[in-house]
């Protein structure tokens, strides 16, 4: 319970709280009825202090994206850290984050993401959280031999190829986070490597 006069929020504490109540609105009516209005009425703040932190309802909605990439991150980067310094380990964990990444996209955010579809906005958070999980990935698997460009197209390929699968009930989770962490074995250790014919 507060006592006297309420304290003021710093910008980044207000932003956080909005970013907070947004979630809510859509976790609770979804993004069809979704408007800064409404996100200023349910955080008591005025309509033009929304605008100020977001510039419009594709603004934040994409912050919404971002912040779920960036916990996504964390979580990976946590696991990793805690990881066994084996080539089999690292890629079960980088594949399980891939697949949980993206089934939980699918699931929490399919209303932010089909809100955006088609936006400059969105493509653009997107190729960042991309480019971000990419690195991660390189930097944990590097211990054990490199993955050049190719290498890392055909994981996110196969990777997005088994999450669709989960998706339409084709394939079960697990077996997506295993089948994705033998395609990272392969593609990382340099003994798996077909010899090049001349």
């Amino acid at each position: 319970m507060e006592t006297g006069a309420r304290r003021r929020l710093s910008r980044e504490e207000r932003h956080a709280q909005l970013l907070d109540t947004a979630r809510a609105l859509i976790r609770e009516a979804g993004t069809d009825d979704f408007t800064l209005g409404r996100l200023a009425d349910a955080a008591g703040v005025t309509k033009p202090l929304v605008y100020d932190h977001f510039g419009d309802r594709a603004g934040v909605l994409a912050e919404l994206y971002r912040a779920f990439e960036e916990r996504q991150h964390a979580t990976l980067s946590a696991a990793l850290a805690r990881s066994a310094p084996r080539l089999d380990a690292v890629a079960a964990l980088v594949a399980g984050a891939y697949v949980d990444c993206c089934l939980a996209e699918g699931r929490e955010l399919s209303d932010v993401v089909a809100a955006l579809a088609g936006s400059s906005a969105l493509t653009a958070v997107r190729r960042e959280a991309e480019e971000a999980y990419l690195s991660a990935c390189r930097s944990a698997l590097a211990p054990f031999g490199r993955l050049d460009a190719a290498a890392v197209r055909a994981v996110v390929g196969a990777g997005d190829a088994l999450v669709r699968a989960v998706l339409d009930g084709t394939t079960g989770e697990d077996v997506a986070r295993r089948t994705l962490a033998r395609v990272l074995v392969a593609v990382t250790d340099p003994r798996t490597a077909p010899e090049e014919t001349p």
